[in-house]
């Protein structure tokens, strides 16, 4: 999937970058791995699939969210 979408600071984002990057749920959450580009929803968006490190669990979350959470270093 090709897609470029704007962050909040209208800059432009290839999804497909993000992928292998880690990143945290929140300031004090866990850490996930974004694992692909996944599919548009109506009332969410851009979806991502990630990976929380911890438990290994694979879900859905929203480009929009992850674009809010601080990068993992």
């Amino acid at each position: 999937m090709n897609v470029t979408v704007r962050s909040p600071d209208d800059v432009r984002i290839d999804p497909a970058a993000l992928v292998g990057s880690c990143r945290r749920f929140g300031l004090y959450g866990p850490v996930y791995e974004i694992l692909a580009v996944g599919t548009v929803s109506a009332s969410e968006g851009l979806l991502m699939q990630v990976r929380v490190v911890t438990t290994g669990e694979t879900v859905d979350y929203p480009l929009t969210d992850i674009l809010d959470d601080p990068l993992e270093r």
